[in-house]
């Protein structure tokens, strides 16, 4: 006896995404641009659940491409924050008051004095929505 897989039932809005950007392999360098671009309106958006489907999947695709196409730079952790800080247009001190780690320890981070601890970069993986071995040195 076979058994039927469940039917999943996706809301327009993700075949709308579908016929505008379809979900396949990312092919080269300017396929990989426009899916990144769009990754980026995604995420300033508030997603439906057809929408979230379909970002999960396109993510996917992008780091696939990633993964064997892209060779990332290596970032110090004050890279690293100063560019998430940059593109959330946080201050160190809104930050500082979001994840409750001093203006004064951010600010040694991000002059390179000073290293953040375990804890901080948990709090600091929680506020950007990744990992918190983000921050850690290659």
């Amino acid at each position: 006896m076979s058994v039927k897989a469940p039917t999943v039932v996706m809301p327009a809005s993700y075949f709308k995404l579908v016929k505008r950007f379809p979900l396949v392999k990312i092919r080269d360098e300017a396929h990989y641009d426009e899916a990144a671009e769009l990754i980026d309106r995604l995420l300033r958006m508030d997603l439906d659940e057809g929408e979230g489907a379909y970002l999960d999947v396109l993510a996917d695709l992008v780091v696939a491409y990633e993964d064997a196409n892209v060779t990332f730079p290596k970032s110090s952790e004050a890279d690293i924050l100063r560019e998430l800080m940059d593109s959330n247009r946080l201050s160190q001190s809104q930050l500082s008051k979001e994840v409750k780690i001093s203006q004064s320890t951010l600010s040694a981070v991000l002059n390179g004095s000073r290293s953040l601890t375990k804890e901080q970069m948990a709090k600091l993986g929680r506020r950007f929505n990744l990992p918190a071995s983000v921050f850690l040195p290659d």
